[in-house]
């Protein structure tokens, strides 16, 4: 079994300027981000690069739609570099764009084309959640098809991943939750993965401790604000990028795998929508499979918590809660004849991140959290 791999080089920088030093962006590159990470990274360097806003194109996560709207504006330029300056949305639609597109982005989710990398793509994260920078999982909706999909392939690797913690600076308080909640999230299903190693094992369970301490601290002095954050912004960078490692290698799970039926429903945040059914899934491996090594994730929670091991859910509740309010389902609009459907899909769409369960759930299983969600 392969025990660890990295693709990407990875780059570290404590500013956007060190990163241009040593990379030279400009003729020949093309930049795609927001607008509000160009005007205080980007602007102040002078470069002479195009720009492509992603908020021009839509709102929320990709979309099909949105990156074949990019994409025309894309080939308008002549470019060997896409450089990927953004969050998760930017990221997962530079993985796609810096492929061979065919006629329709859809094509490539539904498994119709086969993606082909043509452009050297560079990627530097300004969450501290997804860990895409170092995995080859792109993620969209596709509105038309009412589905939410990922694609995983050698083609849609990033060559070259850059930590910038200082581009974390600006991170809007909810973003910040949901990213890193996310990360935390990625370090634990990877932690239980049967495909894990010692060394995928280790970036799992230094990325819980650095993610759990920090929030540990920003509670400590007060709540989740920019100001309770902002020294421990380099740790959460690492981190994110860790449980990215660690994901990458050994896959996400269950909790992932549910997050898309109501995520895509609903337009729940990526994070967000992982955080609501987290708790809810570990309490049926618990149920199903309560020795091995879930022990070892439980303990892990309970000693930073300060609780016994057999409270540690309620514990970890009311511990992330406050960093991230947890609303059932119903608040964002699901009704109790969703269940079955939500379960289904599930199953039928989603077996390449089953397939990483702790212990396997049934349909029936499924459907239960759900219910339980509502």
């Amino acid at each position: 079994m392969q025990a660890l791999r990295v693709v990407p080089a990875i780059h570290y920088f404590d500013t956007f300027k060190e990163f241009n030093d040593e990379f030279k962006l400009g003729k020949g590159d093309i930049l795609v981000t927001n607008q509000w990470m160009y005007d205080p990274y980007v602007k102040p360097l002078g470069i002479d690069i195009p720009v492509i806003y992603q908020e021009k194109y839509g709102a929320g996560e990709p979309t099909d739609e949105m990156m074949d709207a990019m994409k025309v504006e894309m080939d308008k330029y002549e470019f060997d570099r896409i450089i990927a300056f953004g969050g998760g949305t930017i990221v997962d639609i530079c993985k796609v764009l810096a492929c061979e597109i065919p006629d329709k982005v859809a094509d490539l989710y539904t498994g119709k084309v086969a993606p082909k990398r043509i452009k050297e793509l560079i990627v530097v994260p300004t969450t501290c959640g997804t860990g895409s920078e170092v995995t080859n999982v792109a993620v969209a909706s596709i509105p038309s098809l009412d589905l939410k999909k990922g694609i995983a392939d050698e083609q849609t690797y990033a060559d070259t991943a850059v930590l910038i913690p200082e581009s974390l600076q600006g991170l809007p308080d909810k973003v910040f939750a949901t990213s890193s909640v996310d990360a935390l999230i990625h370090a634990v299903e990877s932690f239980l993965s049967p495909k894990a190693s010692p060394f995928t094992e280790m970036y799992s369970i230094k990325a819980i401790e650095m993610i759990m301490n920090g929030y540990k601290k920003i509670i400590e002095r007060g709540g989740n604000t920019a100001e309770n954050r902002k020294d421990l912004l380099k740790d959460f960078c690492l981190a994110a990028n860790y449980a990215g490692i660690a994901f990458g290698n050994a896959g996400c799970a269950a909790v992932h795998a549910l997050s898309y039926a109501h995520g895509g429903a609903f337009h729940i945040a990526h994070g967000e929508a992982n955080f609501i059914c987290f708790t809810e899934v570990f309490k049926m491996y618990m149920r199903k499979k309560p020795q091995g090594k879930i022990e070892i994730a439980n303990k892990m929670f309970a000693d930073v918590l300060g609780c016994d091991v057999a409270d540690v859910y309620p514990a970890l509740d009311e511990f992330l809660g406050k960093i991230l309010e947890k609303k059932p389902l119903r608040e964002y609009g699901m009704t109790p004849d969703q269940s079955a459907p939500f379960a289904k899909s599930t199953i039928e769409n989603q077996q390449r991140l089953l397939g990483n369960n702790y212990v396997e759930l049934t349909e029936a299983e499924i459907k239960e959290i759900f219910d339980n969600l509502y």
